[in-house]
């Protein structure tokens, strides 16, 4: 079964306090919704090891901006230290995108992508979505369309 994901991220326990809020967006740029989470307070920082690279992604005082285009396969997630500097984009492909009880979750197809300010962006969690694949999480046709997403919007 595929894994219900939230933006409002009440299920991780490491954040203590939030404040969040989402927006139905409808104009000429987007058309979606758009969510603001900032972390308050969290139990420990969370840091992330890309090669030799350490990017602290959560702690208190960080703010994660959240996109979820309207019938699109991916959401988007930027991700803001406590200065307001951008540490990372985390792009989630997924299956869809939507509303269930006033609040927006995505479909997690596991394949990702990030972009480092630098530039530079990676894929990650190909070896998830192979196991999803193999173990019947997922569809061959949802396997597909994870890929196909990921390679259009940059990723190798």
């Amino acid at each position: 079964m595929i894994k219900k994901r939230y933006a409002d991220r009440c299920d991780w326990d490491r954040i203590k306090q939030r404040h969040y809020v989402q927006e139905q967006v409808e104009n000429e740029v987007f058309q979606g919704q758009v969510t603001l989470l900032q972390l308050i307070e969290v139990a420990s920082p969370l840091d992330v090891k890309y090669g030799d690279e350490t990017i602290q992604i959560a702690d208190a005082g960080y703010v994660w901006i959240q996109q979820f285009p309207s019938d699109a396969h991916y959401a988007v997630t930027s991700m803001f230290d406590a200065s307001g500097q951008l540490v990372q984009t985390y792009i989630d492909i997924c299956l869809r995108t939507g509303m269930e009880n006033g609040r927006v979750y995505w479909d997690d197809l596991f394949l990702d992508l990030i972009a480092l300010p630098s530039g530079e962006v990676l894929l990650v969690d190909a070896d998830e979505l192979e196991v999803a694949r193999e173990q019947g999480i997922i569809s061959e046709a949802e396997y597909a369309l994870a890929w196909v997403e990921a390679k259009q919007l940059g990723g190798s």
